[in-house]
């Protein structure tokens, strides 16, 4: 392993004559353009056969380990053929921008959303699933900061609760959740499912089935601090023409201490 010397700023790189530089410079391109597209790239010349082999099977190798351990729900549900057509797919059409392995999952997602056109071995909620899925390593990794301006007992309808940057409110279209190879709606749910997805103080992350009301809650929180959360309960009862809000008031209470308990809540602000 070279180590740089504090006097260095940069790696020392072989020289090279000038002149050889762009066939060096396209002998790369030859070589990951085989590497990404075996059937339709030729391989470089001067490269063993066997050592080629070696690449190829070493970069989708690792690629294909990544997005399975990353999606294994996904992964379920597909044969080895279509699966390995898919990741084929996205390892030749996309380009990442992002050299963290962690990341993959991140990019996967987006070749799914952009790029990929849905072929009949796909699930009318791939997109989702993924989003599912791709969800809890985010949460495992993020590195987000819990605020300090927090009283941890405070009173969640005298002040503003706060949700912990680590709690992310999620809708699908699809039972994401319930997803597996004997279990595939192939069409939507006629309500939108609702799901939490959040980091514990042990970190663990754990996700919470909630409804459309919890879900409110959550949004109005986020979009108005300046609110209490009796203020806030009192609007979700004004729109859902409740004729006794403060029902909703003590059923929102309940919620909030629910949610501060599991964690989804940090307390209110001070």
């Amino acid at each position: 392993m070279n180590v740089l010397s504090p006097e260095q700023t940069t790696p020392v790189r072989p020289q090279a004559d000038s002149a050889d530089q762009p066939d060096f410079i396209q002998m790369q391109y030859d070589f990951a353009g085989h590497i990404r597209d075996p059937d339709k790239v030729a391989p470089p010349t001067g490269v063993e056969a066997r050592r080629m082999q070696i690449y190829r099977d070493l970069f989708y190798s690792n690629v294909e380990g990544f997005v399975s351990g990353m999606f294994p729900v996904l992964r379920s549900l597909y044969s080895d053929d279509h699966w390995h057509a898919m990741v084929r797919d996205f390892f030749i059409r996309h380009r990442c921008q992002t050299p963290l392995f962690l990341e993959i999952g991140q990019e996967f997602m987006a070749y799914l959303n952009d790029e990929r056109q849905l072929q009949p071995c796909d699930p009318p909620f791939v997109k989702e699933l993924a989003h599912y899925e791709w969800v809890e390593l985010a949460l495992d990794i993020s590195e987000a900061e819990l605020p300090e301006a927090i009283d941890p007992d405070g009173d969640l309808l005298t002040g503003h609760p706060v949700q912990s940057p680590l709690a992310w409110s999620l809708a699908y279209q699809y039972p994401v959740h319930c997803i597996r190879p004997d279990y595939q709606p192939q069409q939507p749910a006629e309500t939108p499912v609702y799901l939490l997805a959040y980091r514990t103080a042990a970190f663990e992350v754990k996700f919470m089935e909630i409804n459309g009301v919890t879900a409110r809650l959550l949004c109005l929180l986020d979009q108005q601090p300046e609110l209490t959360g009796r203020e806030v309960m009192l609007m979700i009862a004004k729109e859902l023409h409740h004729p006794d809000p403060e029902v909703v008031v003590n059923g929102g209470l309940d919620t909030l201490q629910h949610l501060r308990h599991a964690g989804v809540l940090l307390g209110t602000a001070v």
